[in-house]
């Protein structure tokens, strides 16, 4: 797997498709590539698909030891995408990767064509409490063994004992990072879609229905019979939601990429990948 000098980092990611480009933000623990990866046949027929791994995730090292906050997340997204030379381009985002690119959609409104996120909510409750209690070391190893066996590969490449203080520290980060306000919301422009599973006990259907109608374009996307993992668990109707959303807003992401300038995937020349 490459990786790009970003953000003091050696961020690693993945490339797949052609078109225009749509960045992937993975959820806690996991990388893009199971998050949105029975959706990613599909999306990479129409987009340039471009899949980082987050700080102390995947193949992107970092010692969690030191930190580990959500506006980091942001900050690193911000320099991927300017290191590989993207100006404007759709962002998706689950569960943490959906607060990522909600921070980033705050932020830098003008750069994105669309947005997507899945899992997330901008509210505290239920979802710190919940976390807390799923990513417990002890309660994954006891409970969860198949989970604890899959975490166990992070050590691998971030040394012994890494996904025991990664699940929590992500636990730390959601109780005390902080939250977006609702002018910072309303300040994210572009089309968005919010999907949530009906069962998810992190974000309750009603704090997904917010968030989509606080935005300044939202569309809301309900998953029937699926939790936390909607992409994994509903995916043929996630797929269906999202090409769907990507056919409806065509128009405006268009447009969107034209007030800025940009015409195609890749604005600058990349840095060459290591």
């Amino acid at each position: 797997m490459p990786t790009i000098r970003a953000n003091d980092l050696d961020i690693a990611y993945e490339v797949r498709g052609d078109g225009p480009p749509l960045v992937i933000m993975h959820g806690a623990a996991t990388t893009a590539g199971y998050t949105f990866g029975r959706q990613l046949p599909a999306i990479a027929g129409t987009f340039q698909v471009f899949m980082p791994d987050a700080r102390g995730h995947g193949n992107t090292r970092w010692d969690v030891a030191r930190g580990f906050r959500a506006e980091w997340l942001v900050d690193d997204l911000e320099a991927f995408v300017d290191v590989v030379g993207l100006a404007t381009f759709h962002l998706v985002g689950y569960s943490m990767g959906g607060m990522t690119a909600l921070g980033f959609a705050a932020r830098r409104p003008e750069r994105l064509r669309t947005l997507v996120v899945a899992g997330i909510t901008t509210a505290r409750e239920p979802r710190a409490s919940v976390v807390r209690r799923l990513m417990d070391p002890a309660r994954i190893e006891r409970d969860e063994p198949g989970w604890a066996a899959d975490l166990r590969r992070l050590d691998e490449t971030h040394g012994a004992g890494h996904w025991r203080t990664l699940v929590t520290a992500v636990a730390d980060d959601v109780a005390a990072q902080p939250l977006l306000t609702p002018v910072e919301i309303r300040g994210i422009t572009s089309p968005t879609l919010v999907m949530v599973g009906d069962r998810d006990p992190l974000v309750p259907v009603d704090q997904a229905a917010a968030l989509a109608r606080s935005v300044r374009d939202g569309r809301l996307f309900v998953a029937p019979r699926a939790g936390h993992d909607v992409t994994n668990e509903q995916p043929e109707l996630c797929t269906t939601a999202m090409l769907g959303f990507y056919r409806s807003t065509e128009h405006a992401a268009r447009a969107r990429a034209g007030a800025a300038g940009i015409d195609g995937t890749t604005q600058t020349e990349p840095e060459e990948p290591r």
